[in-house]
């Protein structure tokens, strides 16, 4: 067993082979080595040795915890699994790496000290091969920490060799589409996954420390609100009613706050049907939360102290190397209204734009067109200002900011500051060019509600398919008297990807939605 069982047919990804039509056809699609490994197989069932047929395995220990405390594990007996990953025959001794969950370890067997019958099977097996092993906890010459092997079993028949060691799993779309190869043979990656594990447990201890109720919303409803975007459809056969997959938690949230239930959150996923890039993907996990009795001034304590405690948390830091940028996400952030972003990154000065007719003149000045999400002709002024801060604002903010004091018109949920029904008390926090999150002081007046839903069912008239639709029974929710209240949603796979350096957000979703293979 060397480095030959890593080999795959020239000019051919591993284990990626065209549907076969029948099992004639799948047979001749496989490769010499999965045809050896199938041999191989047969063999062991022939004997009566078939690994499918073992059902468990008492594995006490893992790698790390034996390496962190070798003083205490030395000389001791531990019982380990994993995946094959390497071996090294030098006759009457070989050497494998065995790989966890949590990582690799040196594993010995010696002809001397094993059943000769077994130590002669184990050197048949394979890379890739999930096996278990009982033995003793040593020290190389060379200082290695090892396990001596005593008994092993081979637990799982890996029927497709991995990749080449040398140049792992290199092509991108593969990577994605077969994740489950990727985790093996990538430890960055699975240090990814793990600290995307730890982010999410960090958010709730800290919302917990708050007195925080995690709550359940629906993921088909009748009416897809929350946000502006495009949903996706679906049909109950059973109600023969058309629903749409949920698009935000919003509106079930403060249904709950109306409730009494005063601070609360949902964390799942959310579905838009939208485009695909290094930054969106249809399917992605959000965030949201609200608590009454407070506005956007309390959303912005709450985001920044959640975001640095969860950073520290997983990284150990508030500061975190993002792509080449150090980023600081300790309180406090900058805070800049949108008219002030727009201004000082050389932008217009919308506080001198009187009316939406000016604001239209000053779109086509700027070329603000490409940002504008509909006609120049039916835009208003907060529109364009929204496009403005697209355009010149948006990729100059790096370090955590937030953008303060949206236009009404671009936020139907949103109460209106004091002295200025124009702008709105809401802010959107950026992080390397990127918006992070998106808070309010919640709009609680069923009656503006209501004409404000109406305004977007309006939109929606004009063709703007993803304007706010009408819920009436969150209305009549509102009329039963939500208090004054702080409400918050923030991308969780955007900020994994801060969090553990990763440029797309493909590299923190396990399975990202790709198109099917031609």
């Amino acid at each position: 067993m060397a480095e030959e069982k890593n080999k795959t047919p020239k000019g051919a990804q591993p284990g990626v082979a065209p549907a076969p039509e029948s099992a004639e056809d799948y047979a001749r699609s496989l490769s010499e080595q999965q045809l050896v490994r199938r041999e191989k197989l047969a063999k062991l069932q022939a004997e009566g040795r078939d690994p499918f047929a073992v059902v468990t395995f008492d594995q006490k220990q893992h790698s790390l915890e034996i390496k962190e405390a070798f003083e205490a594990f030395e000389g001791k007996d531990v019982s380990i699994a994993g995946r094959m990953m390497s071996f090294r025959d030098i006759g009457k001794a070989c050497f494998a790496d065995l790989q966890d969950r949590d990582g690799r370890i040196q594993i010995y067997a010696n002809a001397d000290h094993m059943d000769p019958e077994a130590y002669a099977h184990f050197k048949t097996w394979d890379l890739g091969d999930i096996i278990g092993v009982e033995g003793k906890v040593f020290k190389t010459k060379r200082g290695e920490i090892s396990v001596e092997i005593h008994k092993v079993t081979l637990l799982t028949k890996a029927l497709e060799p991995l990749p080449d060691k040398w140049h792992g799993l290199k092509d991108t779309e593969q990577r994605y589409r077969r994740r489950y190869l990727d985790l093996v043979v990538s430890p960055e990656v699975m240090e990814t996954f793990k600290k995307r594990t730890l982010i999410i447990s960090a958010i709730r201890e800290f919302l917990d420390g708050r007195h925080f109720y995690e709550v359940e919303t629906p993921v088909l409803s009748t009416i897809a609100s929350g946000a502006a975007a495009r949903p996706f459809v679906t049909k109950s056969n059973a109600l023969n009613l058309q629903l749409y997959l949920r698009i935000a938690t919003e509106l079930y949230l403060k249904r709950c706050i109306v409730g009494g239930m005063e601070r609360v959150y949902d964390m799942g996923k959310n579905f838009r049907n939208e485009g695909i890039d290094i930054r969106h993907n249809p399917e992605f996990t959000m965030i949201e939360l609200y608590q009454a009795y407070t506005d956007y001034e309390g959303m912005m304590e709450l985001c920044e102290s959640l975001v640095s405690f969860v950073a520290a948390k997983a990284t150990g830091s508030t500061k975190v190397n993002y792509q080449g940028t150090e980023l600081e996400f300790a309180a406090p952030w900058r805070r800049l209204t949108m008219v002030d972003a727009v201004k000082t990154y050389g932008g217009p000065d919308f506080s001198l734009v009187k009316d939406d007719e000016e604001a239209r003149k000053l779109a086509l000045v700027h070329g603000l067109e490409e940002e504008l999400k509909k006609k120049l002709k039916d835009c208003t002024k907060g529109d364009i200002l929204n496009a403005a801060f697209e355009k010149f604002a948006e990729k100059n903010l790096i370090q955590p900011t937030f953008i303060m004091d949206y236009p009404t018109d671009i936020s139907p949920l949103t109460k209106q500051k004091p002295g200025d029904p124009s702008m709105t008390e809401r802010f959107e926090c950026f992080v390397f060019g990127r918006e992070l999150g998106n808070a309010y002081s919640e709009l609680n007046d069923p009656i503006v509600q209501l004409e404000r839903f109406q305004q977007q069912a309006r939109e929606r008239e004009l063709g703007d398919d993803e304007a706010y639709m009408l819920d009436e029974d969150f209305i009549s929710s509102l009329e039963v008297g939500m208090p004054p209240t702080g409400g918050m949603g923030i991308g969780i796979d955007r900020l994994v990807m801060f969090l553990t350096d990763s440029y797309s957000i493909r590299d923190v979703i396990l399975f990202p939605t790709m198109k099917p293979e031609a």
